[in-house]
C-alpha cells in the first residue's frame, strides 16, 4: 500500500493539561484547529514535546482515541508510539491503527542503549506489524542510539517507512540520505543549535519536524516548504533569520519547557508541565515575551504579552 508522504511543517504538538495535571481535551481541539488554520500540514501527538514519557499507558491510549476524532481536513495526524520494548511499541502502533491514525512515529526505546543493528531490526519489525505509515526519529541526545545513513536507507526500503526525522548535527549524513533519493520524506529537527534546517532544505529535504511551530506555525510553514523555486529558498532563509531569536528561545531549556511555558503565558492552551519538569523562571519567560512583541506575534496571533502573562504562566 502506497502512503502519502508528509511535507512542509510537521509540528510536534505539546500535550495541553488542566490545572490538576489531567489532559485538556478541549485544549487539544483548539490547538489542532489552530494549526489547521495556520499552515501546519501534519501533527505529531505525543512526541517528546508532548511529554510522552510521563504519560501513563492509559493516558496514551485515550489521547489517541479522542484526538483522532478531532482530525481537521488537510492535516495528517501521527502519534508517538515508542514503547520500552518491541512488543509494547507494536501494541501502541496497533492501537493507533485501530483508532484511525494517519501514521506513527517511533524512536529507539530509551535507556537500553541498543546498538544500531538491533534498533534497525526493531524498526523493521514494527513496520512489518502494521499497514500504517511509520516514521523514524533519529534522536541520539534522548536515547543514545544513533543510526547512520546506511541504517536509515535500509529502513527506507520498507514500504511502510515514510519519513525520517534527523536530530543529529551531521549535514554529511543528511546529504548521503538525500543523494540516495529514497522513497521517504526527509525532515529534520528545527533546533538552531543542530544547524540542520537550511542544509536539509537546500539538499532536497521535504520539510521540518519541528517544535517551534507550537508558537509560530505560519513562520514554520514558510521555513518548511520544499525548495522548488528560488523564491522558496529565499523565503525560507528570510523567515529563518527573522525568527532566529524565537527558535533559540524554544531550545533554551529542555524540550518542551520553554515552549509550553511561553504558550501558557501568551494564552494558548498549554497548562502546567508534568513534574518533575518545572516552568521557566519569570526572567527567562520575560525574554520570550520580549521576542513575541519584537516579532509582532501579539498582533498577528492575538497573543497576550502584558504583565498578566507572567502571572498566568505561574498560575
Amino acid at each position: 500500500m502506497a502512503h502519502t508522504k508528509p511535507e512542509g511543517s510537521f509540528v510536534a504538538l505539546i500535550t495541553p493539561m488542566n490545572a490538576d495535571g489531567s489532559v485538556d481535551y478541549a485544549g487539544f481541539k483548539t490547538l489542532i484547529d489552530w494549526h489547521a488554520e495556520n499552515g501546519t500540514t501534519a501533527l505529531l501527538i505525543m512526541g517528546s514535546t508532548g511529554e510522552v514519557s510521563m504519560l501513563s499507558p492509559e493516558e496514551r491510549r485515550e489521547i489517541v482515541s479522542r484526538t483522532t476524532r478531532m482530525k481537521p481536513p488537510g492535516v495528517a495526524m501521527y502519534y508517538g508510539s515508542t514503547g520500552n520494548n518491541t512488543e509494547t511499541t507494536i501494541g501502541y502502533v496497533a492501537h493507533a491503527e485501530a483508532e484511525g491514525a494517519d501514521g506513527v512515529i517511533i524512536a529507539a526505546p530509551a535507556y537500553i542503549c541498543a546498538d544500531n543493528a538491533a534498533i534497525t531490526d526493531y524498526a523493521l519489525e514494527v513496520c512489518d506489524s502494521t499497514s500504517l505509515a511509520v516514521g523514524f526519529y533519529n534522536n541520539p541526545p534522548r536515547v543514545k542510539t544513533d543510526l547512520g545513513w546506511d541504517d536509515i536507507l535500509r529502513l527506507a526500503r520498507h514500504e511502510n517507512m515514510v519519513v525520517l526525522k534527523e536530530s543529529t548535527t551531521r549535514v554529511g549524513q543528511v546529504a548521503k540520505v538525500c543523494a540516495a533519493k529514497p522513497d521517504i520524506a526527509i525532515m529534520c529537527c528545527c533546533s538552531p543549535n543542530l544547524g540542520l534546517v537550511i542544509p536539509t532544505m537546500a539538499l532536497g529535504g521535504h520539510g521540518t519536524a519541528n517544535m517551534t511551530g507550537n508558537l509560530i506555525p505560519q513562520e514554520m510553514a514558510v521555513i518548511s516548504t520544499p525548495w522548488r523555486t528560488g523564491e522558496d529558498a529565499f523565503a525560507c532563509r528570510e523567515a529563518w533569520l527573522d525568527n532566529l531569536d524565537m527558535l533559540h528561545f524554544a531550545y533554551s531549556a529542555i524540550n518542551p519547557v520553554a515552549v509550553k511555558s511561553l504558550m501558557r503565558a501568551v494564552g494558548l492552551p498549554a497548562g502546567p508541565l508534568r513534574k518533575p519538569l518545572q516552568p521557566l523562571a519569570p526572567d527567562a519567560l520575560s525574554r520570550g515575551l520580549d521576542i513575541v512583541r519584537k516579532l509582532g506575534l501579539d498582533r498577528k496571533y492575538g497573543f497576550r504579552t502584558g504583565p498578566d502573562a507572567i502571572t498566568a504562566a505561574a498560575a
